[in-house]
């Protein structure tokens, strides 16, 4: 088999793989234990092309939200619901660029350490986002302390997450790539 195609093939199950990890948000869960740093990360180090990563990540990422918010909560809204919310895309980004990090350099410390980095920088961009923009909490160093301190029961449950799910898709990719010898070409 020639390697465009191996790596053709390698595309597809990254990406399937990704899809369903974000999909996995659909399912009954803790709150914050989900697929999704994993799947920036996973992303990120797999797929060829950094592009590639970000367009899939992200797209699968914003479907999953759309389905969120427009089946599983649509009582909240009046009409359909297109947006997002930015403090979260902005720290998924900086977990996809973890993930790029992560490329030829794959494995169980490399990706244990990049998960618990995700988790901190996701939680420290997301609350102080949610501090900016809620009106919640006065706009000083004191109203951003109290936004990760009320963040932190939630933090536990994304680093338990991204480790349980990086473990899963890293570990499910390895494998497969060993037992299907299709998939033995990862990067060019």
């Amino acid at each position: 088999m020639n390697h465009n195609r191996s790596i053709s093939i390698s595309w597809i199950v990254v990406s399937s793989m990704i899809l369903f990890a974000a999909l996995s948000r659909l399912l009954p869960h803790w709150p914050n234990f989900t697929a999704v740093g994993a799947m920036a990360l996973f992303g990120a180090s797999h797929l060829h092309r950094p592009v590639h990563a970000a367009l899939v990540s992200f797209g699968a990422l914003y479907l999953s939200d759309l389905i969120i918010n427009n089946v599983l909560y649509a009582e909240y809204y009046t009409s359909f619901f297109w947006g997002f919310n930015s403090g979260v895309y902005v720290g998924f980004a900086v977990i996809l660029a973890i993930g790029l990090l992560l490329r030829g350099r794959v494995g169980v410390a490399a990706v244990g350490g990049a998960a618990v980095l995700s988790s901190v920088a996701f939680f420290l961009i997301t609350n102080a986002f949610h501090w900016w923009s809620s009106g919640m909490y006065p706009l000083t160093a004191t109203g951003l302390l109290m936004s990760y301190t009320a963040g932190l029961p939630f933090f536990w449950n994304t680093l338990l997450g991204d480790l349980f799910f990086s473990g899963l898709l890293f570990g499910g990719y390895a494998w497969l790539v060993q037992r299907v010898k299709v998939l033995g070409i990862q990067q060019p």
